[in-house]
């Protein structure tokens, strides 16, 4: 009797085609639809699964990676690190990852779940007074001394922008060809410069724009400090290009903190701290985007890896304050404005 004809196989098949849903209630009175895409639908939780696989099913194509006798060495923050430890145990590949001390414990936990090796880097460089490049440093020196190692560097592979090439066509697609505005944050610049890359080449007049960290070196000089992990650079990627976003929002940590706990009250949806830089992105440019026009946000990851930060209220208090007031589903549309501008 044939088995089960939606059925994939094996757990990578299941990466990609997540939900796209209205956001009903976010903006109430808007001229405006807003859709979401709910990436923590893929089987490691988040949009990052994309771009793992994609990576290393390239490099094990071109004989890069051979299961059983290579290594794959990467630095991240936490999510890309995830959807390859992920993928790595699948493939039968040792994984090693490099992170730093913001990348949350639940993270390490979950790669350690799957078989990685976590190295964390405890110094900042000196030059720019951040850790990736430290973890960069960690990462290159690895490679060089571990036998049939390979670093698929997320930050100027191409395999890793073009994953997002499918992200923006599920959403094109599930749009019928309408979107007027597409939101994303940045971080290797992956998700953006793929979701870029196909609206120009079919055509589309979709406005894309680029959410980044105060605190992130891809489009400005950083400013100020940076809480949240995934979001920003603390250089430019090598994916960056010059005109890859029409145009560039910067947020604060305080507007990922009030963008995510916005959501969950008005929404219910419980993602992740990039999330919110784009749900508070979008309340900001509300008054500028036309009546009729369709936009669509991309929502990276799970809110359940921000327990013990975003969505713990002694946290928010010790970094920000009482700030509570700047979410709650009594308080005026308009209070949100002191902590976005």
């Amino acid at each position: 009797m044939g088995g089960y004809p939606n059925a994939g196989a094996g757990v990578l098949s299941a990466v990609g085609a997540t939900p796209l849903v209205e956001l009903t209630k976010l903006v109430p009175g808007g001229g405006f639809r807003a859709f979401a895409k709910l990436e923590a639908g893929n089987p490691g939780g988040s949009i990052k699964d994309r771009s793992a696989h994609a990576m290393l099913t390239d490099a094990i194509e071109t004989g890069t990676v051979i299961p059983g006798r290579s290594t794959v060495v990467e630095s991240s923050s936490g999510n890309l690190g995830i959807g390859l430890a992920q993928a790595c145990r699948y493939f039968d590949v040792r994984f090693i990852c490099v992170v730093d001390p913001r990348t949350n414990t639940q993270n390490i936990a979950i790669m350690r779940a799957y078989g990685a090796d976590v190295h964390t880097v405890t110094d900042k460089d000196p030059a720019t007074g951040e850790y990736l490049p430290t973890r960069i440093r960690r990462v290159r020196q690895l490679v060089a001394t571990l036998p049939n190692a390979y670093w698929p560097n997320q930050y100027a592979n191409p395999r890793n922008a073009w994953a997002h090439r499918t992200t923006m066509r599920e959403i094109v697609d599930a749009l019928d060809g309408r979107l007027d505005y597409l939101l994303c944050t940045t971080s290797s610049c992956g998700t953006l410069r793929g979701c870029a890359d196909y609206a120009r080449e079919i055509g589309l007049p979709t406005r894309i724009v680029a959410v980044d960290a105060e605190c992130s070196a891809i489009f400005h000089q950083p400013v100020g400090r940076r809480l949240i992990p995934g979001h920003g650079a603390a250089m430019r990627p090598g994916l960056y290009t010059a005109g890859l976003a029409d145009e560039v929002v910067h947020v604060s940590d305080l507007d990922c903190v009030v963008g995510c706990r916005r959501l969950a009250n008005r929404e219910a949806i419980l993602a992740g701290g990039s999330s919110g830089a784009v749900i508070s992105a979008l309340l900001r440019l509300r008054d500028r985007i036309p009546d009729g026009a369709t936009c669509a946000v991309i929502l990276a990851d799970t809110g359940t890896r921000y327990l013990d930060t975003i969505y713990d209220d002694a946290w928010v208090a010790a970094h920000f304050g009482d700030v509570t007031e700047l979410w709650k589903d009594e308080t005026v549309d308009n209070a949100v404005e002191v902590a976005l501008c």
